[in-house]
């Protein structure tokens, strides 16, 4: 009578791999087909209609929860400030997932330095790609801080005016490498 809550899992192992000791199911097994490529596969998709969802969040300390008929996709963090420091190392999709988790009466506050990105090549700062999406959304504000506004030693000002002035010499972005120039062909550097 519970058979409506039952699934049914086709498991094929690779070829070789016996996953049964007691002969009975071993040999179930075999004559089911067993072994070969392992995978997996979606049977069917059938929409199950439409409905309005909700943002929710829970009590529980660590907001975790069970339930059922329902694909939780993220809390929501309500009556908060938060607070995302070095943003420069986000991803985009990272700093996406960071914003839609704002709740109601909270403020989130995004510190970085877009000219400090250590992310590995190709990836582009989620800090950098924000300030292009968000500029002029309503409630969203940028503060862009300079030399100017560096409360360490004076010689930092200087340091960090030093480093702007070498990337728009150079052509290079964040302190990272130079575009590739086309150098002339049989000029080459030695080593000391």
């Amino acid at each position: 009578m519970y058979r409506h809550d039952a699934h049914v899992i086709d498991i094929r192992l690779p070829e070789g791999v016996e996953p049964f000791r007691l002969a009975r199911k071993r040999d179930k097994y075999r004559a089911a087909g067993g072994g070969g490529r392992p995978m997996r596969f979606i049977d069917s998709i059938e929409p199950a209609g439409r409905e309005e969802c909700v943002c929710i969040q829970v009590a529980a300390e660590d907001s975790l929860y069970v339930t059922q008929e329902h694909l939780l996709t993220h809390n929501t963090l309500n009556d908060a400030f938060i607070i995302l420091d070095e943003a420069q190392n986000t991803s985009p999709e990272q700093m996406k997932m960071f914003l839609t988790r704002l709740g109601f009466d909270s403020k989130i506050v995004i510190t970085g330095d877009v000219t400090q990105v250590d992310l590995p090549n190709g990836t582009k700062s989620g800090l950098r790609q924000v300030q292009d999406i968000l500029e002029g959304v309503e409630d969203v504000h940028f503060s862009r801080l300079s030399s100017q506004d560096v409360v360490r030693h004076k010689l930092v000002g200087r340091i960090v005016d030093a480093y702007e002035k070498y990337d728009n010499t150079h052509g290079t972005e964040n302190g990272g490498a130079a575009k590739a120039r086309p150098r002339a062909a049989g000029h080459g550097h030695k080593g000391k």
